[in-house]
């Protein structure tokens, strides 16, 4: 039986997922429990057949928000009596795929899914803009003289 699949990227790094995959992402806002949207795909595709990207998603459900291993910063310089220790933990995000296509049925209740590292930012359900409130431009200036 063929799965699809889809290559997606967030916090700067690209995934292979597949529907029922547990994957560790770079911190994303939200809670456990929360349903989130990864957007960005670039490549989809059902067993060896690729498919059109554009309008893609892949629906997430967050399972935790967890901290890596800690790394620890040493710092010496020799003959100079400088020795700085520090340590970091990076902040984590573990998904659990729910889906791979597009899910207009869910999309009032998802969370579009952001990173710390992304110009965009967290969403949740955000109401439809209406036409009438755009701006249109202005089309009585009077030239200049």
């Amino acid at each position: 039986m063929r799965t699809m699949f889809a290559v997606v990227r967030t916090g700067g790094k690209q995934y292979r997922v597949a529907a029922g995959d547990k994957i560790v992402v770079e911190k994303i806002a939200g809670e456990a429990g929360d349903r989130v949207s990864l957007g960005d795909v670039l490549i989809a595709g059902d067993g060896g057949d690729l498919k059109d990207v554009g309008g893609l998603t892949v629906g997430a459900e967050i399972i935790a928000q967890a901290k890596g291993e800690k790394v620890i910063v040493f710092k010496k310089r020799r003959r100079h009596n400088y020795r700085r220790k520090n340590g970091h933990r990076q902040q984590h995000t573990i998904l659990r795929i729910l889906n791979v296509g597009d899910d207009k049925g869910e999309q009032a209740s998802t969370v579009r899914a952001t990173d710390a590292n992304s110009d965009t930012t967290a969403v949740k359900a955000a109401p439809e803009k209406n036409a009438a409130t755009k701006a249109a431009p202005a089309t009585d200036a009077q030239p200049q003289e």
